[in-house]
Order: structure tokens, then sequence, then C-alpha cells
């Protein structure tokens, strides 16, 4: 492998961000998730409930998780997470392939019903998300150049909160966006950004 500036290229000819080429299936998730437009609500309230989730541990641990977290709350439906009770919270706990933690399992819950209410409000959790798209995106060319956290990410998690959302710091928020596709911070040189550049152009916002 050769890289230059965090873009590695693999033996596969592929220029990728350095972050995901110690793991097959995290370059899956670089090659054919990370960055793509999002405006299903099922979908977002699953990548910020796992993005709550990751706070504290590197992401690849809970992709390689992520499908016993969709068994273990109902495949991220909304509606039927925000009627889980206690009996689901102590399964949960007990749930070895899942991250299980007290807190974050109840925050997830507890989420979804504050999602309910945006979805009653705004009419989608997209349009809601959506409106905290950056007017101008950096163009990340090196990997210095990335930040935890921009002004957008710092509003939405303000807002959440005061809405009642749980476990949505502007760090979370802002690898949310990342991760959603209100951002494209793939380096300008991974083979993945002017894809994901070209979806951004025509996809159509909420």
């Amino acid at each position: 492998m050769s890289g230059v500036d965090g873009v590695i290229t693999g033996e596969d000819g592929n220029s990728r961000c350095w972050w995901c080429v110690s793991d097959a299936e995290y370059i899956r998730y670089h090659d054919e998730e990370w960055g793509r437009p999002v405006v299903e609500d099922r979908l977002l309230f699953e990548k910020i409930c796992l993005e709550g989730f990751q706070a504290g541990l590197s992401w690849l641990t809970i992709l390689r998780k992520r499908n016993a977290f969709r068994k273990g709350f109902a495949k991220f439906q909304i509606k039927k997470v925000a009627k889980f009770g206690q009996a689901d919270i102590e399964r949960l706990v007990v749930d070895a392939g899942i991250v299980r933690h007290r807190g974050k399992i109840e925050s997830t819950i507890n989420n979804a019903n504050r999602a309910l209410e945006l979805i009653d409000e705004f009419g989608s959790l997209a349009k809601y998300f959506w409106q905290y798209e950056p007017a101008h995106s950096q163009v990340i060319r090196t990997q210095g150049d990335i930040v935890p956290q921009i002004e957008e990410s710092k509003a939405m998690s303000k807002d959440l909160k005061k809405r009642g959302w749980s476990f949505v710091g502007p760090t979370t928020c802002y690898a949310f966006m990342q991760s959603m596709g209100m951002v494209n911070d793939h380096l300008q040189e991974c083979d993945r950004w002017s894809e994901i550049e070209d979806l951004r152009t025509v996809f159509k916002r909420p």
C-alpha cells in the first residue's frame, strides 16, 4: 500500500481515506455507505443512535455489532423502540452482542419518543435534520483538515438537547452529519470523494 496526506492506495488500486483500510468490513462501509445522502427516517434514527453508542469507542466496534443492535432494537423502527419498557432495557443490558451501557440503551428509547415528536412537528426526521446542512461544505484535502465539530453540528446538538434528546453532543452530531451525507468528508484524493459530490449535486433535499 502507498499513501499521501491520509489517502491510502490499496492493492486493488483504489484510493481510500486512511481510517478504513485496516478491516474489510470497514472498507465496505467506507466505499458503499459513508457520506451517501440519506433521507429515510428509520435509517437516520439508526445512524444517530449508533453514533451515540460509539461515544468513547471506535466506530469499527459499533460496525461489527450493528446487526446485533438492529436485532435488539427492532431494526430501529422508531415507533417500536418508543414502546420499549423496563423488560426491554434489562434484556438489552445483558445482550453481549451490543454495547451494554444502560444509559445509552435508555437514551435510545427516550430518543425514539423525541423522534416521534419531531416527525409530528416537521413531517419527517429528514426535514428536521437536513435543515442543518452547511451552506458551504469544506473540502477535506488532508487528514489534518478534518474537524470534530462545526457550527451547524453545535446548533443541531443544542436544539436536540433542548427537545429532550440525549447522547447527542456536537461531536456526535457531526459524526452523524458525515455518515448521512450532509457533508462530504472523504478526502479529496479518495476515489469516493467525487462520487459523493456527484450524488450530493443531484440529491433532492427534503
